[in-house]
């Protein structure tokens, strides 16, 4: 009997372990909930039940696969080996199979559990999916992993060009397996009992229906990727594809979103438009910053990849950092992404730079602060992409702005948000401002006009603040 382990893979289609499982003979899966250890990664509540919801869509298919799904709860990683010895040791496994995950928690997890399983002759087959390239793979001719994004890019391209990654079959049905244990299902409906606020609307926000996932994929391929390049900045704009959230806890495949890109091309490589190639190179974003968190592990234990930068003299303003956190700064367009990030769980890429750049430039505040907090909320929250944004906004990372680059708010808001259309959504107290008193309300209304802050940091001395303490290292 073979045991496929799902993790942050949560489907049916173009799965690798799945996949070589069942050339392997009759299966069971797997899934492990472990509510401590999320809670010890900073997984956001809407996170985790947009997770479990996941889940029982996978159940559902897996059903119809004849492939029974068993669910335990392991409340950290340190217990999983030895549970999942006396797991396999039960059903009569001789191989579990699994897709590789690359955090370094992960990693000590499956060496440890691939460890106990081999001396009772149990292997642990683990599997490339959830990167174009296997990380550690894409290397400059000194054999040395890439820090700059733009020769990753150039090297991706070229091996793109040679060949698209392929997805994997469908997978047939099989024959009944007669079980008489319990498979755990109750777990789930324990656990998505749980509530985080608005947890009604998050559902109406992120479906997991059968397919939804590739329903959104496809969509943004026929109406929207042909303008991505010229709409995606705008956040007021319904014009990304917003498949992060999927891609995170595998709903989706990166192969399928490969796929996609070039269906028209009858899967070969060739670009037609602009469109096509930003969200490429978006999805290459997502390659680099995944290779960088395998290739220097450093960047997941609270490091910044650049070591100088360790010597920044971070601000410590609990009250700056709160009205930060709440979208009380006084700074319209940072207030209505903190705000779309609470009440939605999620936040246009536009601004999420913005809001990062102000936390750690112009208030001065340590990036790990305003890391964790993003993956408190994000529903989409994942460790390499996340640490990356950061420290590219922070000028601590790889290939990150430089620390004299620094946003201005205002001037975002005014280019990007031009007629203030997301800030009214957002931050409804300033919808009766006109396009131009919006973005700085204080430049022009009276304090007692508006119920609204004012703002706890100038915009101009601030900046020249942060230049200062970069210079400082």
């Amino acid at each position: 009997m073979q045991l496929i382990w799902f993790r942050q893979d949560l489907r049916i289609q173009d799965h690798a372990a799945l996949w070589h499982a069942t050339q392997s003979g009759n299966c069971m899966a797997l899934v492990i909930l472990s509510p401590e250890q999320w809670q010890r990664h900073d997984d956001s509540p809407a996170k985790q039940i947009f997770y479990l919801r996941q889940l029982e869509t996978l159940k559902s298919q897996l059903n119809q696969l004849n492939i029974p799904l068993l669910i335990k709860q392991i409340p950290l990683w340190d217990d999983v080996p030895h549970q999942l010895l006396q797991l396999c040791q039960q059903l009569s496994i001789n191989a579990v199979h699994a897709n590789i995950e690359i955090g370094v928690n992960e990693l000590k997890r499956d060496a440890q559990t691939q460890k106990k399983l081999e001396k009772h002759q149990i292997s642990l087959e683990l599997y490339h999916d959830q990167t174009i390239f296997p990380v550690g793979s894409i290397c400059n001719k000194s054999h040395q992993p890439y820090q700059v994004f733009s020769a990753f890019k150039k090297r991706c391209y070229e091996l793109l060009s040679i060949s698209l990654p392929q997805c994997y079959p469908a997978v047939a049905q099989q024959e009944k397996i007669q079980l008489d244990f319990d498979l755990g299902h109750a777990l789930i409906s324990a656990s998505t009992s749980m509530q985080s606020p608005d947890t009604d609307q998050l559902q109406q926000l992120w479906p997991v229906t059968k397919d939804y996932a590739l329903e959104v994929l496809d969509n943004f391929i026929d109406a929207k990727i042909e303008h991505y390049q010229q709409e995606r900045d705008f956040p007021h704009l319904n014009s990304t594809s917003q498949l992060s959230p999927y891609l995170n806890i595998g709903a989706v495949s990166i192969r399928q979103c490969l796929q996609a890109i070039f269906r028209k091309q009858a899967g070969y490589f060739h670009i037609d438009n602009l469109g096509q190639q930003t969200w490429l190179d978006e999805l290459l974003w997502r390659e680099f910053y995944q290779h960088i968190l395998y290739q220097f592990p450093a960047v997941s234990k609270h490091q910044p990849f650049k070591i100088n930068t360790q010597k920044i003299e971070w601000r410590n303003s609990e009250q700056d950092l709160i009205a930060w956190q709440q979208g009380q700064t006084g700074i319209p367009i940072v207030d209505a992404g903190m705000h779309q990030l609470l009440q939605t769980g999620w936040m246009h890429n536009r601004v999420r730079m913005i809001t990062a750049m102000f936390l750690t430039k112009n208030l001065l505040i340590d990036w790990r602060l305003g890391e964790k907090w993003f993956m408190q909320h994000l529903i989409d929250g994942n460790l390499a992409a996340n640490n990356g944004g950061w420290q590219w906004c922070a000028s601590t990372g790889t290939d990150s702005v430089p620390y004299f680059r620094i946003f201005n708010p205002v001037n975002q808001s005014q280019k990007f948000d031009k007629n203030g259309d997301y800030i009214r959504k957002w931050v409804p107290e300033l919808a009766h401002l006109d396009a131009k008193k919006i973005h700085e309300p204080y430049a022009f209304e009276p304090a007692q006009a508006l119920h609204y802050p004012r703002p706890i940091v100038d915009l101009s001395l601030s900046r020249k603040r942060a230049i200062e303490a970069f210079k400082a290292i």
